[in-house]
């Protein structure tokens, strides 16, 4: 798929079991991306689709609200498209994600932690009130679902064609942050004929850890945990869970997650918590499911743009 005037390759689904006795689930390893994360799907189909419409060119300038990986993925694809970027966040975030953001030539805005995403949105709006900007709007452009019904989806269901042709049945499980990931797999998957079990997954605070290095807190605000970045509650109009056929909840443990994102890296997959708590969702819909049912999940950003956060100071000390 020719996206952004470069070529983005597919990302590998590869099986992962993590106990010898444990279930096997497959994982796209979005991680493989040129900046590192799923989000390079929605920050290149956005991106090219705007330039080839003429809603932007060359020297434009383009403003998100997002304080992790969509930020990182904008900047890279404006460097290589020649546009300016801006990423507006909270105060708070990891270092390493704002020196990804500045290597790549954008520019980093901050916002009170205190006020959240939230936060970050007005000051994204105000912005766009002053000055000539084109907001890709990743909570509420459904050009975000169709990246991955497009990409995400349509490679899966040809990585996938032959091992599930008896069932046609996938299970898929994922955090729900914009919630385009999830609808876009949903639809993209179904409409080549696969039936689909979706679990939306919410990582739960286990109330017994001890932060040690720089937390995410409500950089990366969440109702349900703080330490899993990219989950979010509300602020997505991309994702009705009405909306999805047969949708299905799972809580996991954000001890849990933790501990299955550093059992990943063991494994050689290096990613961040948020693939730890798709994975050990996806462990968890394998237990509940009859054997053919394949069960899929992303893996959806590296690991070192958390080297400064819990996943490893708590790990190393």
């Amino acid at each position: 798929m020719l996206v952004a005037g470069f070529e983005l390759a597919s990302t590998p689904l590869v099986p992962i079991r993590l106990e010898a006795d444990g279930p096997t689930v497959w994982c796209k390893c979005e991680f493989m991306n040129p900046s590192g994360s799923t989000k390079d799907r929605i920050a290149a189909y956005i991106l090219n689709k705007a330039l080839a419409e003429g809603v932007v060119s060359r020297g434009d300038l383009v403003a998100e609200v997002s304080s992790g990986s969509t930020s990182i993925a904008m900047a890279m694809v404006c460097a290589r498209l020649g546009l300016k970027f801006i990423a507006i966040m909270p105060e708070g975030v990891s270092r390493e994600r704002v020196l990804m953001i500045q290597g790549f030539g954008g520019e980093v805005r901050f916002t009170a932690k205190a006020d959240g995403m939230q936060g970050a949105a007005h000051a994204c709006s105000a912005l766009a009130a002053s000055t000539k900007v084109f907001l890709p709007r990743q909570f509420e452009n459904p050009d975000n679902a169709e990246a991955h019904r497009l990409g995400t989806a349509a490679e899966i269901a040809h990585s996938l064609a032959q091992d599930v042709a008896a069932s046609r049945t996938i299970a898929f499980t994922s955090g729900i942050g914009t919630g385009g990931t999830m609808v876009g797999m949903c639809h993209g998957l179904r409409e080549r004929g696969f039936r689909v079990k979706p679990f939306a997954v919410r990582p739960i605070a286990s109330g017994t850890h001890v932060m040690s290095g720089e937390c995410f807190g409500s950089a990366e605000q969440c109702s349900f945990s703080a330490r899993i970045p990219g989950v979010l509650d509300g602020m997505s109009r991309i994702y009705q869970p009405t909306d999805i056929l047969d949708l299905c909840e799972l809580e996991v443990s954000d001890d849990v997650a933790m501990d299955t994102a550093r059992a990943l890296i063991r494994q050689g997959f290096p990613v961040g918590p948020s693939s730890g708590l798709n994975v050990a969702a996806a462990i968890q819909a394998a237990t509940l499911l009859p054997e053919d049912v394949r069960v899929v999940t992303i893996l959806c950003d590296r690991m070192e743009r958390y080297f400064s956060t819990e996943l490893f100071t708590a790990w190393t000390d």
